[in-house]
């Protein structure tokens, strides 16, 4: 594709100004809106948060009293905005604290730069979803996160609108915002290599007491930590009760070809007794009738759980 013919934000048709100001300092609005010299001016706008897929044109970047803040991401429902949301609600936040005017946008202002907005309310109020959705709302009448966004705002709440990387319910929805990455390039990203655990059956100071072994050579497989249950109970609580039909758990570091197939077999990496299987991309129905994706798991006639560990050796 020519440079001419590629599409760059000084060539765009979002409509006519649009912003609304949703909070004292803080203004909601369109890409028209962020792009308008004469609006920015008139509002005294200092600062600008892009959630777009395509940054600012270099007119606006440019401007020496403008602080840019740029999120590259589309609206649609399997965007992984999650990630995005303390770094937008700490710089939405440091801007309404210094009493700078700060303007949130992304191409029509009304689900991704919405979204920004309605974890910073929720945040700074301490309200749940709902809650800030209404307040946004009665400033702004047609903002509507994609339903995608909506469960991700829902799961920030839950962690007390932060990143809670041992919530259950966090790591579930990770593997398959991952699961999704892989199906597209038939690889595990580098990006998304932290869902993969470290292995507990390699030396560390402090073993976790209830693990997994394999039932034949005793190699520990799992932690009680690597577990995913997806019975109601468990994803409602903090305890943690696997199904008794399969295990599902975390990757982790032992599962050999994960980094670089999208399914496959699951052997012990002791004994290479055959332990279970795993797929990134297919759902898996379990016998208890729940569908699992992506999925992970061993047979519980393949391995034995021990409720005491003294010491863990390097089992390579």
């Amino acid at each position: 594709m020519s440079s001419s013919s590629r599409l760059c934000r000084e060539d765009f048709d979002g409509g006519p100004v649009s912003l609304d100001l949703i909070e004292p300092f803080l203004f909601l609005g369109n890409l028209t809106a962020a792009t308008s010299v004469e609006t920015l001016t008139s509002h005294k706008i200092t600062r600008i948060l892009t959630l777009d897929t395509v940054p600012l044109p270099s007119k606006i970047l440019e401007m020496p009293h403008i602080n840019c803040k740029y999120v590259q991401i589309s609206d649609l429902t399997k965007e992984d905005i999650l990630p995005f949301l303390v770094g937008c609600t700490e710089f939405i936040r440091d801007a309404v604290e210094k009493e700078e005017n700060v303007l949130v946008h992304c191409y029509f202002g009304v689900s991704r730069s919405s979204t920004a907005v309605i974890a910073y309310v929720m945040k700074s109020h301490q309200i749940d979803y709902n809650q800030a959705f209404e307040l946004v709302k009665s400033k702004r009448k047609f903002v509507q996160p994609n339903n995608g966004f909506i469960r991700q705002l829902k799961l920030f709440h839950r962690m007390n609108y932060r990143i809670d990387e041992n919530y259950l319910k966090y790591k579930i929805y990770r593997l398959k915002s991952v699961g999704n990455q892989v199906s597209k390039v038939k690889i595990l990203p580098q990006r998304c290599i932290e869902v993969v655990k470290p292995d507990p059956g390699i030396t560390q100071e402090n073993p976790e007491p209830i693990v997994y072994r394999c039932k034949k050579c005793r190699r520990i497989l799992a932690s009680q930590s690597n577990l995913l249950p997806h019975n109601d109970k468990s994803l409602v609580s903090a305890e943690k009760t696997p199904c008794k039909s399969l295990i599902f758990v975390e990757p982790i570091a032992w599962m050999k070809d994960i980094h670089r197939e999208v399914q496959g077999r699951l052997n012990c990496p002791k004994c290479s007794q055959k332990l279970g299987s795993y797929t990134w991309i297919n759902g898996l129905n379990c016998p208890c009738g729940k569908e699992i994706s992506p999925a992970f798991y061993m047979v519980p006639s393949k391995v034995e759980l021990s409720r005491i560990v003294q010491n863990v050796e390097r089992t390579f």
